[in-house]
């Protein structure tokens, strides 16, 4: 937009925001006490956001220096804004709709270490420097071979972080004192874990010293994460509405969802300490610190992510596109309410009251007008998500009452039902809905034997059901030796092939 000032420090100095339309706290230039790798949207809207807060109570007084990481990135554009930004977060909250805008100030500046390699190093001898961030995508924390010491910088995240120890190693004469707490955000199970036994692996392999690995065990705490919050990125379509609402033209702007969860694990000697060094917990932001992040990543896997897997498939079947339009449908809700509170919560091991808790932010969370969640892209290899997301609850439903769960019994027929295709173009397999075809995306091998599944027992449909269960290599397990799990999920199938998901979801909520 032509005219109109962009956002920066000298822009601050010079103009003052109005208070009702936008949080702010700006800070005097603060020490650099973190060095995240990654600059995109999904830390600025969440680890930088809650640091900008932290900071705000005057309990961290710190700021964040962005490490590019890889060559190409947004770090002239960040620059450019002095590391200011607006982080917008939209969502609902106990069933109303709230928007929070916040221009963030916590970052100090970004470095592209492929172009400015000297200043990278020169941030990793900082004294002050203590927390490591990373969000490096889930390709990022990986052994890359051929890798040295030498490099400027190394290609891998592993690789940069090895070298960026031993300088700082070397730099401090092995002062323990002197060591990081890494933070990783890369979504993988045992994230600060896997990053750790790679850069011990490169140590080695370098030939770096037994003084060295030592210090690396002793000195340092890799932390293993689980994050929570939908990042929307730059608004694209909204960006200038926005920029006239706030008075200044902000490139950076990124929107997110108002829930946000964040769960840090540490070694139980040394938490309490780490955790008042990033008191994330005690102005109320949603992070808990903790010895084992387990029950929360089973919480969020079972609940958030099975709530998915189990209703995409007949809701979209149902004639749904958008998890908003299913959310309008009150039949689906009642189902997502009987499968989440009486089928999937039971069979947890949290407090009752935290698991209803997570629960009902869930329905907030699908709810939300301001994220469009396509069913057909939550679809995507829904065998193996099942497996992991529902099935588990399923066995531990048998476990502890002895029957088939009726929701989650549904929503295995409604998968088979969903991958009915009569050809594969593409490496998709093609249904039919209502007269309009649709992919199915998932590993060939799924696609050829539901294709083939379909072919042969379409006329009947408890042995189209049986063959589906008893496929070890999907489930890992015979569920045809379930009590009753065959039959059910058959007669349900037959319900949606005869009468439509919409109607047998109706019926299973009458009984």
């Amino acid at each position: 937009m032509k005219g109109m000032d962009k956002l920066n420090r000298n822009f601050l100095e010079n103009n003052k925001l109005e208070s009702d339309k936008i949080e702010v706290c700006i800070q005097d230039k603060l020490p650099v006490k973190v060095l995240q790798f990654g600059e995109g949207n999904f830390l600025r809207a969440f680890v930088d956001f809650m640091i900008d807060e932290i900071n705000e109570k005057g309990l961290f007084n710190g700021s964040v220096t962005l490490v590019q990481p890889i060559a190409e990135g947004l770090s002239e554009m960040i620059n450019e804004q002095d590391g200011l930004y607006t982080c917008i977060l939209r969502g609902i909250e106990n069933k109303r709709k709230v928007i929070r805008k916040r221009l963030i100030t916590s970052i100090d500046s970004c470095i592209n270490p492929y172009a400015e390699y000297d200043k990278y190093i020169e941030q990793i001898k900082n004294p002050e420097l203590r927390f490591i961030v990373s969000n490096t995508t889930e390709a990022g924390i990986v052994y890359k071979e051929g890798e040295n010491l030498a490099d400027k910088p190394q290609t891998s995240f592993p690789g940069k972080v090895c070298a960026m120890l031993y300088e700082r190693f070397k730099h401090f004469g092995g002062d323990k004192s002197k060591g990081f707490i890494f933070i990783p955000c890369e979504l993988i199970d045992n994230n600060g874990s896997v990053l750790k036994e790679i850069v011990l692996k490169l140590a080695h392999e370098w030939q770096l010293g037994e003084d060295f690995t030592d210090w690396i065990n002793c000195a340092n705490y890799f932390t293993n994460t689980l994050v929570d919050r939908i990042v929307t990125g730059y608004p694209k379509d909204e960006a200038e509405e926005i920029w006239e609402e706030l008075g200044y033209r902000d490139d950076l702007l990124v929107t997110a969802e108002i829930f946000h969860f964040f769960a840090i694990e540490a070694p139980e000697d040394v938490m309490d300490a780490i955790s008042e060094e990033l008191p994330f917990h005690k102005i109320g932001l949603n992070v808990v610190w903790t010895k084992d992040a387990t029950p929360y990543k089973q919480r969020k896997v079972r609940i958030l992510n099975g709530a998915h897997t189990m209703s995409v498939t007949g809701a979209y079947l149902a004639d749904k596109d958008t998890v908003g339009q299913m959310m309008e449908d009150e039949n689906f809700v009642k189902y997502l309410q009987r499968g989440i509170f009486d089928e999937i919560i039971p069979t947890l091991d949290l407090e009752k009251d935290d698991l209803d808790s997570f629960a009902h932010s869930v329905f907030d969370r699908f709810a939300n007008p301001y994220i469009r969640h396509y069913l057909l892209s939550i679809a995507l290899n829904s065998v193996s998500k099942y497996k992991v997301r529902v099935l588990p609850s399923i066995l531990e439903h048998y476990n502890k009452k002895k029957e088939a769960p009726k929701i989650l019994t549904f929503s295995m027929a409604a998968l088979i039902a969903f991958y009915k295709g009569a050809c594969i173009t593409d490496g998709n397999l093609i249904g039919n809905r209502y007269g309009i075809d649709y992919k199915i995306t998932d590993d060939l091998s799924v696609l050829t034997f539901f294709k083939d599944a379909w072919e042969n027992h379409e006329e009947d449909l408890f042995s189209l059901t049986q063959k589906v269960l008893g496929n070890t290599e999907f489930w890992g397990h015979d569920l045809n030796a379930l009590p009753e799990f065959t039959n059910k999920a058959a007669l349900n199938l037959a319900g949606i092939m005869n009468h439509g998901a919409a109607a047998e979801v109706a019926a299973i909520l009458k009984k």
